[in-house]
């Protein structure tokens, strides 16, 4: 099991309290105290500020609950792949971005799930940092991520290609042009997904590559959900920028409009990421093989 230490490091980081931490553990909190101390003299350092009215984690510290949560990950998926091989079971937690929520790849996990009998995923959708972040403690098997970061961590298998369009109620008068200006697009309300949104900050970046910051356009609402976005494009409430892969079901249904943004070329590339050690790259291939499977309607 986790070292006693490194778990009452954590749920005391958690909790920003001793008396919290020990609540939660059924310590005292002398015995709390007592873990944190023999912990910071292992580590020849201060893990937490403790002055008046602060109690935040030192730099120091930031590092130590880095790894402590990495290996409490290990020791729980050593657990859990050990259980996994006693009953022939193979088990993944796979990361995907709100983005791709609402495309064709959980149609293909689901897929990949029903063809291989013994398998199931467990889907968690988190932004894109806390995926990378999860994916290196462990803490998930692949994600699924636009782009790519630099990483000597971390592996990348190519899922597709995809790119960014403007997402337009069939009702908006500009549905019935073949692309949309960058003029145009200033006229319009935009609901936008939240900065710190890969697709976001890919929007952004590619206005400034022609000498057009954000604050030129009308962003009237930031919104961290893309089937909400979507729900309030096809009300005719707002224009946004979406990938195109989270919106053919709707344009196929006829609920929205897509085109392209004249003199922007945003495209991106989706990926698979998993770390070096990853056990099983056969089911990456199978995966893919689900995916171009449904991009093709089959």
């Amino acid at each position: 099991m986790l070292d006693a230490k490194l778990e009452t490091l954590l749920v005391v980081a958690d909790c920003k309290s001793f008396t919290k931490a020990a609540k939660l553990l059924s310590l005292t909190q002398p015995a709390v105290s007592h873990h944190i101390d023999q912990l910071e003299r292992e580590c020849n350092a201060t893990l937490f500020f403790r002055g008046k009215g602060e109690f935040k984690l030192t730099q120091e510290g930031e590092i130590a609950v880095t790894y402590a949560r990495r290996l409490k990950a290990l020791y729980q998926k050593m657990l859990s792949q050990i259980a996994d091989e006693q009953r022939h079971v193979s088990r993944f937690r796979i990361g995907i971005t709100h983005t791709s929520e609402n495309n064709t790849i959980t149609e293909a996990l689901a897929k990949y799930v029903k063809e291989n009998a013994n398998t199931s995923i467990t889907i968690i959708t988190e932004p894109i940092n806390i995926l990378y972040d999860m994916l290196e403690n462990y803490e998930l098997d692949i994600a699924i991520v636009e782009g790519k970061r630099l990483s000597s961590k971390l592996n990348y298998f190519m899922l597709d290609t995809d790119y960014l369009v403007c997402v337009l109620s069939n009702d908006n008068l500009l549905s019935r042009q073949s692309m949309v200006t960058i003029n145009e697009l200033k006229t319009q309300n935009m609901i936008l997904r939240l900065p710190t949104s890969a697709t976001r900050q890919l929007f952004e970046a590619s206005l400034l590559s022609i000498n057009e910051p954000i604050e030129n356009f009308n962003v009237s609402l930031e919104v961290d959900n893309v089937g909400t976005i979507k729900d309030l494009v096809r009300k005719n409430l707002g224009v946004s920028v979406l990938p195109k892969s989270a919106c053919m079901s709707d344009v196929k249904k006829n609920n929205l409009t897509v085109l392209p943004i004249e003199n922007l070329s945003m495209m991106r590339e989706m990926n698979i990421a998993y770390n070096k050690d990853f056990a099983h790259p056969e089911a990456l291939k199978d995966i893919v093989h689900f995916y171009q499977l449904l991009m093709r309607g089959n």
